[in-house]
């Protein structure tokens, strides 16, 4: 069994920045992919980014350049830095994992924590 407990949510002016943070424990081992998602009012569930074990990156279009995915297995923790932030950011950012790519990248990952708010407004 695996735990993911994300931080570092808050609020937040446009142009701003913000780490999040996602913290697993338990039957890491398995982890060998983790992403980030978000899910706004009324919209679905969107996949920011996601991190293999092997440190390879993927970002959706509406963050790149923006955003930037990373992992500490030393620390057991994943990290999302945003920059740049814009009001079409605010959402629920929810941490997950899976031991597969292709499942956690189609939203059906076994791992899921829950979820730290971020809102940028002014």
């Amino acid at each position: 069994q695996v735990q993911l407990v994300e931080s570092g949510g808050g609020l937040v002016q446009p142009g701003g920045s913000l780490r999040l943070s996602c913290v697993a424990s338990g039957t890491i081992f398995s982890l060998n992919v983790m992403a980030w998602y978000r899910q706004a009012p009324g919209k679905q569930r969107e996949l920011v980014a996601s991190i293999t074990s092997g440190g390879t990156t993927n970002y959706a279009d509406s963050v790149k350049g923006r955003v930037t995915i990373s992992r500490d297995g030393a620390k057991n923790t994943m990290y999302l830095q945003m920059n740049s932030l814009k009001p079409e950011d605010t959402a629920v950012y929810y941490c997950a994992a899976d031991p597969t790519l292709s499942k956690l990248t189609a939203g059906r990952g076994d791992y899921w924590g829950q979820g730290t708010q971020v809102t940028v407004s002014s």
